[in-house]
């Protein structure tokens, strides 16, 4: 078996939570109380439903989840909703104030209050597993529980099971979006906080999903529950061969081995294809080639970047539905030649996964049903635009010492705002090395990441200076 625990934390954890075990459930015929609905040998092999559903006594089905908040009202709605009966409620774990959007809340004082209830929450599911093979964290960066208490979380994780795999979906701070002023603060801590305890950060925001929405689903004004609904089509997509059996199955251990070459290079671009309005799909007939076209194109990102300026390291192409093989390399070959930018030290670059499992729909959720799909997961060095943007904005804040007094007043020192930063600095760094061409580059940078002798001290007003959006 290879079972995973979901952890969900924060507002945007816990929503995306809902919409993640909706679809999941709707997916495996399970109803929302946890009963099986009907029997199919394909969507309900044990083997495979157990990786992230306990089945109890009685044949019910629970999901192998956490879900944490610092303030009680949104996972009350969870309790209060027709979901109220599928989830333990002792996984259920609320605090009686929030974070007010500030890491040093949720990291050094309301969050540390709940740390050891977390972790006995985190030991109970554990041992309910036979062989646990990692953790999926689920939170925005934006937010004081999302990024304070997360960290804590990911803390405890490393020490507890350092040798399990652990991975991040994160919500990021829209580039001209944004539903706080210290946006910037959180997210530079947590990423600093978490960076070399994960494995993996898929990223996505919502800037990008409206984007999605109004392109391709035609949705002018979509919701939160929306947006989560995408979100959660590509966590089916990434997870979808833990659940199901397939031809070419791609598990944890094959994001960490394909997609990060060095342990803090992590942070891949996902998008996901096709999206089609149920007006749209009555005309569209989609073909291997057309969709791996789809997956390159800004339109279907979860994540607004530019690939064009930079150079990928590696692509994981996750297929679902009845495909060939053949057409799956011809796909891939006909974008290697159309001049898919790969750095020098990576000549193949690709990683493919195929499970014969179409995509599920949750009905009204303004998506049409198709019957093949494509995630793919990319690491590309134009990620560091994400990097360079969040750090320009932090400098203009930091500059003036704006809102810093909140979070001194938790307990924070200003030195971890400035070691935050040089940490985040160095890894543009690291990016800017890994797409270095020649050889005495490559050689220089690849010791200079292995050996993590990332020097890159730089002061936090010089740096303010030269940084560019």
């Amino acid at each position: 078996m290879r079972e995973v625990i979901s952890i969900f934390v924060g507002q945007a954890g816990v929503q995306i939570g809902t919409a993640c075990w909706e679809l999941l459930n709707y997916e495996h015929g399970i109803s929302p109380d946890g009963a099986l609905i009907s029997y199919n040998e394909e969507c309900n092999a044990v083997d495979f439903l157990n990786s992230f559903y306990h089945e109890t006594r009685k044949g019910k089905f629970v999901p192998r989840s956490i879900f944490v908040d610092l303030e009680p009202n949104v996972i009350d709605e969870i309790r209060n909703n027709q979901y109220g009966y599928l989830f333990r409620p002792d996984s259920l774990l609320t605090g009686k104030e929030d974070a007010a959007n500030n890491y040093g809340r949720g990291h050094y004082t309301v969050g540390r209050e709940m740390i050891t209830t977390v972790a006995n929450a985190i030991r109970k599911e554990v041992d309910m597993c036979d062989a646990i093979t990692g953790f999926f964290i689920y939170h925005s960066m934006g937010g004081g529980t999302g990024s304070g208490l997360t960290t804590l979380i990911a803390e405890n994780l490393a020490t507890e099971f350092s040798k399990k795999y652990k991975l991040e979906f994160v919500v990021y701070p829209c580039p001209r979006l944004t539903t706080a002023v210290v946006e910037p603060y959180n997210a530079i801590l947590v990423t600093n906080g978490t960076m070399d305890i994960c494995d993996c950060a898929f990223l996505v925001d919502n800037e990008a999903l409206y984007n999605i929405c109004s392109t391709h689903l035609d949705l002018e004004n979509p919701t939160y529950i929306t947006l989560n609904r995408i979100f959660s089509q590509v966590i089916s997509a990434l997870t979808v061969s833990l659940r199901f059996s397939g031809s070419l199955n791609v598990d944890l251990s094959v994001f960490q081995t394909n997609l990060v070459p060095y342990p803090r290079i992590h942070f891949p671009l996902v998008t996901y294809a096709p999206f089609y309005s149920p007006n749209k799909a009555l005309h569209e007939r989609v073909n291997v080639e057309t969709l791996t076209r789809m997956c390159f194109e800004k339109s279907n990102q979860m994540l607004r970047v530019d690939p064009m300026r930079g150079k990928y390291m590696a692509c994981c192409m996750l297929y679902r539905g009845l495909l060939s093989n053949k057409s799956i390399n011809v796909a891939i070959q006909s974008l290697k030649n159309n001049g898919l930018k790969f750095v020098d030290w990576s000549p193949t670059g690709f990683k493919v996964g195929l499970n014969y499992q179409p995509p599920s729909i949750v009905p009204g959720s303004g998506m049409s049903k198709v019957q093949v799909s494509l995630c793919a997961v990319m690491n590309t060095t134009a990620i560091v635009e994400v990097w360079s943007r969040i750090n320009y904005k932090f400098d203009l804040m930091f500059s003036k010492r704006a809102y810093a007094h909140w979070y001194l007043g938790e307990g924070m020192d200003e030195q971890e705002f400035i070691d935050a930063r040089e940490n985040l600095a160095a890894l543009e760094k690291d990016y800017e090395e890994c797409e270095k061409d020649n050889e005495k580059d490559e050689e220089e940078g690849e010791e200079e990441l292995m050996t993590r002798g990332l020097s890159s001290q730089l002061d936090i007003t010089q740096t303010s200076a030269t940084l560019k959006e």
